[in-house]
């Protein structure tokens, strides 16, 4: 593969690191879609089905779906001059060929969003939110976010989503998740 192919899935790596790596190691408050129903069950749930990207695998359906959507927004992002400057380790390691920043973001955003829709095999580990953010804790991450990036984000995850035709109803339950994290998030 050819150094600039890396490049969107480098800024797409460094950018689910940096979020997940933001997010607080306390569990966020679970999204309800209906009485007893957890947003986690409306995005596919508990039932498994086969991991199309590790052959022989099986994968929660909601998790599957979450990943899908996590994976297009870090495409979206890298892709994004509006903030993707701030993603440039992650970008400069899959311009080299190394996949692992763009892997464990994946996973850990995934891990954190499953937990935030109520998910209940998966709980997110990583830094907290201000920590994942502040270039001062976090060498990964280029610079501090303002509004405005917080802001490009945003739109960046309703693109992912739209990619993977998710419901505008569960679009915006995720994103009143991710708006509870701006405070946080946004540090100038």
């Amino acid at each position: 593969m050819k150094k600039s192919a890396f490049l969107p899935i480098a800024v797409a790596v460094l950018f689910s690191v940096l979020v997940i790596e933001s997010c607080s190691k306390s569990s966020p408050t679970t999204m309800k879609t209906t009485i007893g129903t957890t947003l986690y069950d409306s995005l596919g749930g508990t039932t498994l089905v086969a991991d199309p990207t590790h052959a022989g695998a099986m994968i929660e359906k909601g998790r599957l779906g979450i990943r899908n959507v996590i994976d297009s927004t870090i495409f979206v992002i890298a892709a994004d001059s509006r903030i993707n400057g701030h993603f440039t380790v992650l970008l400069s390691e899959v311009t080299k060929g190394d996949l692992s920043g763009f892997t464990d973001l994946s996973e850990n955003l995934t891990t954190f969003v499953a937990g935030a829709t109520g998910a209940k095999d998966y709980i997110y580990i990583g830094l907290s939110m201000h920590d994942a953010h502040d270039p001062a804790t976090n060498p990964r991450m280029n610079g501090k976010a303002t509004n405005a990036d917080f802001n490009a984000f945003v739109s960046d995850l309703a693109a992912g989503a739209n990619k993977n035709k998710l419901p505008a109803n569960l679009l915006n339950s995720v994103a009143a998740i991710v708006e509870t994290l701006r405070t946080t998030v946004v540090q100038m």
